[in-house]
């Protein structure tokens, strides 16, 4: 994945408040429901929420700054100090990548045929490490190759996260994931899937001579939507509506998780009063979810002298008070 920073059009300097606008701006732009015609949108979208897990966290942001993750959230391995006792020999990938240490064993390497500093042979140290069997070809004339012929417990899962857009959760989608190994797998996203959920695929992890193939866990994220939010079985939306919308009533689309509706907004309208909208929010067992449409009264950007001499008037003519109930 490429560089957080990069995804989001963002400096390495930039503010909080920066970087979640500069989310938000993007995520409406390339949401896959913007860009139905465009296969590539749901990556895209993808890629954006990844760059916000990183960068809208403030600690994951400083690990990522400090090279302690990369831009997937993964820790970066550093690799080990000074191999084993004894130094030097030929590097070795064991499973799941680590590696190891060893020089040929046998009576010639060293004092007492020791080919670890003296602490016993080739084969001591197989023993060590794969509980007292060492491979067969290790075992034989000091060979710097050996076969797995124990229960080694080999670690051979490989964890992956991905983030999906809320109406993939919801309706089920076929992603295409790339694996760290560089392996790419189409992946079914079941319907109704939530965060921290995870989706194994049998014998496509790492694999590991003398050991079957490990599993892929792939732990699902439900990323942040542009503009809906969750709450339990429910869904919330902010609407903005105009100040004669909510003084003289009107009629407006509002979108949901499948097509947008139209919404009745009665005359009088005050800002933060909340419509349900039934069976419009998440899917249940039992009974659907509702949304729940908040308006919220927008003003018309920068200074209107018709609509200010309006209100002096209002105010002469018609005053109120609608916060009585706090005095």
């Amino acid at each position: 994945m490429r560089d957080p920073y990069e995804v989001l059009g963002v400096q390495r300097g930039a503010t909080a408040a920066a970087i979640k606008s500069a989310y938000r701006k993007l995520a409406k732009k390339h949401h896959p429901d913007a860009n139905k015609d465009d296969p590539k949108a749901a990556d895209r979208f993808s890629e954006l929420n990844m760059a916000n897990e990183i960068l809208g966290d403030e600690s994951k942001r400083k690990q990522f700054d400090r090279g302690e993750i990369d831009a997937e959230g993964k820790p970066k391995f550093q690799g080990f100090e000074g191999g084993f006792p004894g130094g030097g020999g030929a590097r070795r990938a064991g499973p799941g990548g680590f590696e190891y240490t060893f020089r040929q064993g046998g009576a010639g390497a060293g004092p007492g045929g020791a080919g670890f500093g003296g602490g016993g042979g080739f084969e001591d140290i197989l023993k060590s490490m794969f509980g007292g069997q060492a491979g067969a070809a290790g075992a034989r004339g000091g060979a710097d190759t050996f076969e797995y012929e124990t229960p080694f417990a080999a670690d051979l899962d490989l964890n992956v996260t991905m983030n999906v857009a809320l109406e993939e959760a919801v309706q089920g989608a076929t992603r295409r994931v790339r694996l760290p190994t560089g392996k790419e797998l189409n992946v079914k996203i079941p319907a109704g899937v939530e965060s921290g959920q995870q989706i194994r695929l049998k014998g496509q992890g790492q694999e590991a001579p003398g050991h079957r193939p490990g599993d892929v866990l792939i732990t699902v994220n439900v990323a942040p939507h542009p503009y809906f939010k969750v709450d339990g079985t429910n869904l919330r939306l902010d609407l903005s509506i105009t100040l004669y919308e909510a003084v003289l009533g009107a009629k407006v689309r509002v979108p949901t998780l499948d097509g947008a509706v139209q919404l009745s907004i009665p005359k009088n309208t005050s800002s933060g009063r909340t419509f349900r909208l039934k069976g419009k929010g998440l899917p249940n067992k039992g009974e659907p979810g509702d949304l729940l449409v908040t308006a919220r009264i927008v003003l018309p950007n920068g200074n209107d002298a018709e609509l200010e001499a309006l209100m002096e008037k209002w105010r002469t003519d018609h005053p109120y008070n609608p916060r009585t109930d706090l005095e």
